[in-house]
């Protein structure tokens, strides 16, 4: 095993471990704050505008990563990133309202440093060759943490319609070690090595030394760009899917009467979800290299396929007003619990079909200004699933699937459009390289 590889390996179990307290604790978010206000009336916190607050700061600051990570670099960028998200699920252990939205701001400034980090150390610790397998690896490994931590949910939650206090002390204190373990690895990371070209190399250095005010204006100048404008519609599907799949199909499972044991389900659903998204991540892990030749097209149009089947299956079968309470309204179908997982499994091998061939694809396109990329990526990503969060609370089901099905295609064809574009350039270049090697060859 290279050390680039080891490298890759170690950064995917650090997002596993923070992942697994994060992505568990929103997948239960509104639930947990459900049952803390049915205790204390007083409290009228909302899990949905706390994930808005979120998003809405890891737009805005993500504007200002590409400055932080060229002071401190990648690591310690993500380490104090990962510091924000334990913060953020151990202030469940006191629950106070304006606690729960000013950690939610701050998570959303530690969203922006982990994220745009991660790109970055990515980046830095693959060849373009290795970029599309790296970006599985890295996936399949982050994946992990919905299986993990929702199987754990599943357990805690076993045979309990209300969520009890000391249920809750268990799983947010468990929640906040395995998160705390993550920490700990990202702490150790090692420097990011990969065997390159020395002009590669040179141009990395280079782009590590830019000081905060070029990196910030660089940023800016790549989001005009029209190949980025054209990505940034694809950025934004991802992020309303995100925000749907990883806050709100849950609930809607878990305030569906009509199921049985409709708080354990929620809990299922974040394991299928998991299971989706490790199968999609370790299948474009092991097979990278051939998704790199076949093109990305195809790859992405497939996962636009299975989310519309998804989003189909959901329309039919549960009830409009599942996203806001306890609900006994009839879906068009009779409400089926094996349909419901099954579409859990499919957001969840959807999405990392997005995600990691729009990874991989930033790699290879900007692998030589990586940070403002992926820093845009996540600005686009989050405002996506800002307006997915703030439209839970007044918009019914339906009405968000169309606006889902709706940006799934305008986000898949822009994709299409960039990887076209991508393709042709490269044919190009290398036309113009095979001419230029037969005129030095002639007049020598």
């Amino acid at each position: 095993m290279d050390k680039s590889l080891l490298n890759i390996i170690l950064l995917g179990v650090a997002f596993m471990f923070v992942f697994t307290a994060f992505q568990t604790m929103s997948n239960i978010q509104k639930t947990i704050t459900d049952s803390i206000e049915k205790e204390d009336h007083s409290y009228n916190g909302d899990a949905y505008y706390s994930q808005a607050i979120i998003y809405s700061f890891f737009s805005i600051f993500n504007w200002s990563a590409p400055s932080v990570i060229s002071i401190i670099g990648p690591k310690f960028s993500m380490f104090l990133g990962g510091t924000v998200y334990v913060t953020f699920i151990l202030q469940f252990l006191a629950p106070k309202v304006w606690g729960m939205y000013l950690c939610s701001a701050l998570m959303g400034i530690g969203a922006a440093m982990i994220w745009t980090g991660q790109g970055n150390y990515l980046t830095l610790n693959s060849t373009k060759k290795l970029i599309t397998r790296n970006s599985g690896i890295f996936w399949a490994l982050l994946q992990l943490s919905m299986f993990v931590g929702n199987t754990f949910v599943f357990f805690a939650f076993k045979g309990k319609d209300e969520i009890d206090k000391s249920t809750r002390t268990l799983v947010i204190s468990t929640l906040s070690a395995v998160g705390i373990a993550g920490l700990v690895v990202l702490f150790l990371l090692p420097k990011a090595w990969k065997e390159e070209e020395d002009d590669e190399e040179d141009d990395v250095e280079k782009i590590n030394n830019e000081g905060p005010l070029k990196a910030f204006t660089g940023a800016v100048k790549l989001f005009f760009t029209s190949r980025m404008c054209l990505l940034s519609l694809s950025f934004l599907y991802t992020g309303l899917e995100l925000g749907f799949f990883s806050g709100i199909y849950s609930s809607c499972l878990g305030f569906t009467k009509k199921f049985e044991n409709r708080k354990e389900l929620v809990g299922i659903s974040g394991i299928l979800m998991g299971a989706g998204e490790v199968i999609g991540g370790g299948i474009f892990g092991i097979f990278g290299r051939q998704t790199v030749k076949w093109g990305r097209d195809p790859v992405v149009a497939m996962g636009f396929v299975l989310h519309a089947i998804a989003f189909g299956i959901i329309f039919l079968n549960l009830p409009n007003d599942s996203p806001f309470t306890d609900t006994d309204e009839n879906a068009i179908i009779n409400s089926n619990v094996y349909l419901a997982i099954l579409c859990s499994f499919l957001l969840g091998l959807g999405d990392s079909i997005y995600n990691t061939q729009i990874l991989s694809l930033l790699g290879t396109v900007y692998s030589e200004n990586s940070a403002p990329a992926f820093a845009i990526f996540k600005f686009s990503q989050s405002i996506g699933a800002v307006i997915t969060f703030i439209s839970a609370k007044s918009l019914l089901l339906h009405y968000q699937l169309a606006i889902l099905l709706t940006m799934a295609v305008v986000g898949t064809l822009s994709f299409i459009k960039v990887e076209w574009n991508t393709k042709k350039q490269k044919t190009l270049l290398a036309t113009e390289t095979g001419k230029n090697s037969e005129a030095l060859t002639d007049s020598e």
